[in-house]
């Protein structure tokens, strides 16, 4: 047997091949980069006078020499005619955007970790190895793990934040997100088929076997317990981390329609984007998915349109499919979000009165629930120590990018891991039957060489873990994951519409 396998190889190479590449080829810079998003430059004092009809202002050294002490700020009229300049998004430019390399590692990363996967997906059909361990699912993994880091690494800066009012609708989304957490796992299977109840009876009935030859049986009903708290956790958790990546998809969404307004397939394609959580969710309410497809009514009769295997297959791709068709709008929502400094200077103009240069360049509206005030004040971009409003909106793309692409890639990495943990299909090839539960090792000889006892000990770990999580688990443990994902951006998306629709505007 090889040292080293095809997929530890593959594995490798893709990490390899990730590191050498990315300041050469990257997916995550040609997707800022590409030249088909522009940026809104602030304008200058000298542009600002000029289109005030005033005189180009005159430096603080020139008003020490000609005796000049009035500090008075610089202020034109608010309805100036401002046409504020374009410019494509550059590779240079992105250089200055905060957390641009985090969001470069990000999306890199989960796209090696995609190639990966599909690799493994065609080794598994071609040659069926039946003693290795699929690399695959520990790439789906890791991108998951690091999809929660950086919801984490966003997340935290609104608690920073001292004004605005960020940290209280964290918490109170997660606690909201808490009870209907709650709500969901106590729902019978026979309208939310995650498979979740029936897999940890599993788990239990394997683990109380082992518990039984040591005694400790009595700490089962403490482990079921434990479990549940922890899921609940997770997703009161995952709930507040997604809360304003909800509320800036909302008003993103409602801005790109706005700009395609005159392309009605691109309206179309928004609005199904839009919708894509929506429909995740129905996919895992039985009465309305699978009953009606397995039991169609045809009059009198019922018919059945595909069968179970065929429904969890179909299942999994249309979740692709829309992961793949939301990547595909991913231009417009971005370019939506850096109309912002366009939107602002309209609102401007409409307003009566004065305002200062000064104020222009460095004012921090919040009227848009989802702007980032947090990461403001003490935390300024490095390349504008003054962080003009316009600049600033500009600095803060990679930010809203990860906030637009990390649900995305967190639902997908989380289908991967259900087809494969749970022993679906892609029906490009049969399903895989149900595998029987692992068989206790026996324990190690004592008089045995060391290397076959640490062999013993590893088979006899791996017999226990695969005998107490089953793929029946992985099935109810991915599904309800998928379904919590999609579910805390349809609520968090729908109030943020309520919120800029009414709330904004009044």
């Amino acid at each position: 047997q090889a040292v080293m396998g095809v997929q530890v190889v593959v594995s490798l190479l893709a990490a390899s091949v990730m590191q050498k590449m990315a300041p050469h080829c990257s997916f995550a810079r040609w997707l800022l980069c590409n030249g088909s998003l522009y940026r809104y430059k602030h304008p200058s004092d000298e542009e600002l006078c000029a289109l005030a009809g005033k005189q180009r202002p005159k430096t603080k050294r020139d008003r020490r020499m000609n005796g000049v002490t009035d500090d008075k700020p610089l202020s034109v009229p608010r309805d100036i005619d401002l046409r504020l300049d374009t410019s494509p998004i550059t590779a240079v430019d992105a250089l200055v955007l905060r957390y641009f390399l985090e969001y470069q590692w990000f999306v890199d990363f989960a796209i090696y970790s995609t190639a990966v996967y599909v690799f493994t997906e065609g080794y598994y059909c071609l040659v069926d190895p039946q003693k290795e361990m699929n690399i695959g699912v520990l790439w789906c993994l890791l991108t998951v793990v690091f999809s929660v880091k950086v919801f984490f690494m966003v997340m935290r800066h609104y608690f920073r934040s001292e004004e605005g009012g960020e940290r209280s609708v964290c918490l109170t989304f997660a606690f909201f997100f808490l009870l209907l957490a709650m709500v969901a796992l106590v729902i019978q299977e026979e309208y939310l088929e995650f498979g979740l109840e029936p897999g940890l009876a599993g788990v239990s009935s394997n683990l109380e076997s082992i518990l039984k030859q040591r005694g400790w049986e009595w700490t089962l009903p403490l482990a079921k317990l434990a479990f549940k708290l922890g899921l609940v956790a997770l997703c009161s958790f995952l709930g507040a981390c997604l809360t304003f990546p909800g509320l800036r998809l909302a008003q993103t969404h409602l801005d790109a329609l706005r700009m395609a307004a005159d392309k009605p397939l691109t309206q179309v394609l928004l609005h199904l984007s839009f919708l894509a959580p929506v429909l995740v969710v129905v996919m895992w309410i039985k009465p309305i998915s699978r009953d009606f497809l397995l039991h169609a009514p045809m009059g009198k009769q019922t018919v059945q349109i595909m069968s179970d295997s065929a429904y969890n297959t179909t299942r999994l791709w249309t979740i692709v499919g829309l992961c793949l068709l939301r990547l595909a709008v991913t231009r417009h929502h971005l370019q939506a979000y850096l109309g912002l400094a366009e939107r602002w200077v309209e609102q401007m103009r409409k307003e009566a009165g004065r305002i200062t240069v000064l104020e222009i360049q460095r004012k921090v509206r919040t009227r848009e629930l989802g702007w980032e005030p947090g990461f403001g004040h003490g935390h300024r971009p490095p390349a504008d120590p003054h962080c003009p409003q316009i600049t600033r909106i500009y600095c803060y793309v990679s930010v809203v990018s990860l906030q637009y692409l990390g649900p995305i890639i967190l639902t997908l990495h989380c289908t991967l891991l259900l087809k494969t943990l749970g022993h679906h299909s892609w029906g490009l090839y049969p399903e895989p039957p149900p595998l029987p539960p692992a068989a206790t090792a026996a324990p190690p000889h004592p008089g045995s060489e060391d290397r076959e006892d640490v062999r013993a000990a590893v088979e006899q770990i791996t017999g226990i873990l695969g005998g107490i999580f089953t793929p029946l688990f992985f099935r109810g443990f991915f599904a309800f994951l998928t379904w919590w994902v999609a579910a805390c951006q349809v609520i968090t998306s729908l109030f943020g519409l309520y919120f800029h629709q009414y709330l904004a505007a009044s």
